[in-house]
């Protein structure tokens, strides 16, 4: 079989087919739509599940301008699907409009583009101004729009106009496809113009698909719902296909046995244990399906090299930021179950689908937390159950590649807030050997932040080194080849007549255990003569620091003071 190329970044459908990338078939999307006949039909999935390939795609099949759209389709599952949906193909108008390009820093730059979108797709449809079934105010006004000279009334009902205008051209009712509707809504949030941009949004939306008699119908695709945003206020001809529900389930992200014929394909039937792993574990309805983005760009790293390791490849394009803000104005309670999902295991909470990105602010992250991170990808359902009139879902990260992301995030969280926080009686309390400020110090840090513990020294290892990266004078050095052994951690001064700290760490297995555990770190320091080689270096004076950890407690014991004569 003949190689392909795999479609890292290609979401235009006749590209992907023309060029001969790998394409997992997807088309009988196109039947299900029909067959359901939803008149305003809003996706939510997360970031890079295949919604603006698929949207594309109804765009190749439907639209009367593509007349070769057999030849594109050839040999796909639609064409075997039935003349009754044949039928259909290259039988409507279709306006295409995605608001991704609104990603702006402020309300007139998102206001502009929002613009430049409209005009793009005015301009794709622009052989109508020949028609002698458009008035001449009309085609002034589309032009008006094409040429981005439009006042700003022309804009707002400006998918509705381009409707109307193809209707009196083609006599045929309009099909349109807006994808990632909600990326303007999420800037703006994280910019502070969200007001300014719903309303716009709103009249954008609401005059193509509420009250428009030229609507064959729409597709509408972002991360959320969008019902307390008012953006489709009083359209009662919605119909929102999250990731709760059971249809459409296998038409976004790949299904288990699509990832199993890629691998043959690229014959590397062994990895996928190791993709399933990583990559698995979302639940659309009741349909298991892979992060597709993620599984495309692994292959493609194993086709090369058999032995390439997974890699967070949605970490580079999901929106992060969301999980940092949601991090940080997190309250103690949800700091500690957000360690129990790291660690592996699940919660359960109480859900509800409407939530927007106003929900998401400090007073409103305790309780749109959970909900939130999971509609978005971050959480996947493991278990429901009913009680009374509230239904309750278990929750837990989806995979290896998402838990990569919550221990980045949270690090990353960590590392911000110890540069913003006044260290300054911690770093000389180490110097001068004030173990009960430092404990202190070590104590509340640990307790303000979130725990994973994969390896849990490693872990309190790595806690310290990010403690000590401010020390201006000081340098942290970590398991580093010293007398018959290696030390956990030291800390030195380029100035010789500073003294040296050498930290040995343990994690106690109860409370009562950390002194035990401290005096043997103490021990081993001794016995393997770790300050072995600072003499040489002009060093005078060594302090042993034996550290002991239980869970968010820590104990130190200070040893006495060495003075090295030269």
């Amino acid at each position: 079989m003949a190689f392909k190329p795999l479609p890292i970044g290609v979401d235009d459908f006749q590209e992907m087919i023309e060029k001969g990338y790998y394409y997992v078939d997807k088309t009988l999307f196109i039947k299900e739509l029909m067959d359901l006949k939803g008149k305003v039909n809003l996706f939510t999935r997360p970031r890079r599940f295949g919604k603006t390939l698929n949207m594309s795609m109804l765009r190749y099949f439907f639209e009367m301008e593509h007349s070769d759209a057999k030849r594109v389709f050839e040999g796909l599952a639609i064409m075997h699907a039935g003349e009754a949906y044949i039928k259909h193909m290259s039988g409507y108008p279709v306006i295409m409009v995605s608001l991704k390009s609104m990603k702006q820093t402020s309300y007139e730059l998102s206001y502009m583009q929002m613009k430049k979108m409209l005009a793009e797709e005015f301009g794709r449809h622009d052989r109508i101004l020949n028609s002698d079934k458009l008035t001449d105010a009309e085609k002034k006004r589309y032009r008006d729009i094409r040429d981005v000279r439009g006042s700003e009334p022309d804009y707002l009902d400006a998918i509705k106009f381009l409707s109307a205008c193809l209707m009196k051209h083609y006599g045929q009712k309009t099909i349109i496809l807006i994808d990632e509707y909600d990326v303007p809504l999420e800037n703006s949030y994280f910019g502070g113009f969200y007001d300014q941009m719903v309303t716009v949004i709103r009249s954008l939306f609401e005059s193509a698909l509420k009250t428009n008699e030229n609507l064959e119908f729409a597709v509408i695709t972002g991360c959320l719902r969008i019902s307390k945003e008012s953006i489709f206020t009083g359209l009662n001809n919605l119909k929102i296909i999250s990731v709760t529900d059971p249809t459409y389930a296998e038409h976004f992200g790949f299904t288990a046995q699509e990832v199993a014929e890629m691998l043959h394909f690229y014959g590397r039937d062994s990895s996928m244990d190791t993709v399933k792993r990583w990559y698995d574990g979302y639940l659309f309805g009741e349909t298991f399906v892979y992060n597709p983005w993620s599984v495309i760009n692994y292959v493609e790293q194993i086709w090369a090299n058999v032995k390439a390791f997974p890699k967070p490849f949605w970490s580079n394009t999901s929106s992060n930021s969301i999980v940092r803000n949601l991090v940080e104005n997190a309250d103690i309670g949800a700091k500690q179950e957000i360690e129990v999902l790291i660690q592996g295991e699940s919660i359960e909470k109480p859900i509800h689908e409407d939530i927007t990105y106003e929900d998401i602010g400090p007073d409103k992250a305790k309780e749109n937390l959970w909900i939130f991170l999971y509609f978005t990808g971050y959480l996947k359902k493991t278990g429901e159950r009913m009680e009374g009139n509230v239904r309750y879902i278990s929750l837990a990260i989806p995979n290896e590649e998402v838990r990569y992301i919550y221990k980045n995030t949270v690090l990353s969280w960590f590392d911000h807030k110890v540069r913003k926080k006044d260290l300054t009686l911690f770093y000389e309390s180490i110097v001068q050997g004030n173990i009960d400020e430092v404990e202190k110090t070590v104590t509340d840090m640990l307790r303000e932040g979130i725990s994973f513990y994969d390896n849990k020294e490693a872990f309190y290892h790595g806690f310290l080194m990010g403690l000590f990266n401010g020390m201006k004078d000081f340098y942290a050095s970590s398991n580093r080849e010293a007398g018959e052994g290696r030390y956990d951690i030291c800390l030195k001064s380029l100035d010789v007549n500073q003294p040296v700290m050498i930290l040995e760490l343990k994690v106690a297995r109860n409370y009562m255990d950390m002194e035990t555990q401290c005096r043997q770190a103490l021990n081993q320091i001794e016995i393997r003569r770790y300050e072995e080689g600072l003499m040489q270096e002009g060093y005078r004076k060594v302090m042993h620091y034996g550290i002991a950890f239980y869970k968010k407690n820590c104990r130190i014991m200070l040893s006495e003071n060495k003075l090295y004569e030269k």
